[in-house]
C-alpha cells in the first residue's frame, strides 16, 4: 500500500508518495541478528542467520531473505524479510518484513514463541 500526502496548492490537488519525500539510502547486511523467546520456559536465545539461509529454533524454521539498514546510521531501524514456519504446519506463521525498532508492527503470531529482529550484521568482524 502506498501512502500519499495530499497537498493543496493554488486550488490544485497533488498526490506525492511519502516514500519519495523521505527516502533513506540503505545498505544490505550479511545476516540478521534475531532474538527468540520461548514463552513457556522463558528461555531467550539470540540467533545470527546469514542472508539466504535457514536455521531451526525449537519447532520453528527461520529463513532470512534480506536484511537492510540505513547507510548513515547502521544501528538504527534495520528491517529484514523473514519467513518463519512451525515444523508441524504447512503454511508459514510469518512471511513479511520485520522492523527492528517496531517489532509489534509486524510480529510473529505464535502461541509459544516470539521472534524479533535486533539488527543487521554488517560484516564478519
Amino acid at each position: 500500500m502506498i501512502r500519499a500526502l495530499i497537498v493543496f496548492a493554488t486550488g490544485l490537488c497533488m498526490v506525492v508518495p511519502v516514500a519519495a519525500q523521505n527516502q533513506v539510502e540503505t545498505e544490505n547486511g550479511i545476516a540478521a541478528e534475531l532474538r527468540t523467546l520461548d514463552t513457556l520456559t522463558g528461555e531467550v536465545r539470540d540467533l545470527t542467520i546469514p542472508i539466504g539461509q535457514t536455521q531451526t529454533y525449537e519447532r520453528l524454521t527461520i529463513t532470512v531473505n534480506d536484511c537492510r539498514y540505513p547507510k548513515e546510521n547502521p544501528n538504527s531501524d534495520a528491517y529484514a524479510l523473514l519467513r518463519i514456519m512451525d515444523i508441524r504446519e504447512e503454511q508459514p506463521r510469518f512471511d513479511a518484513w520485520m522492523i527492528a525498532s517496531s517489532p509489534a508492527l509486524s510480529a510473529l503470531d505464535h502461541p509459544r514463541y516470539d521472534v524479533w529482529l535486533l539488527r543487521c550484521k554488517i560484516s564478519d568482524g
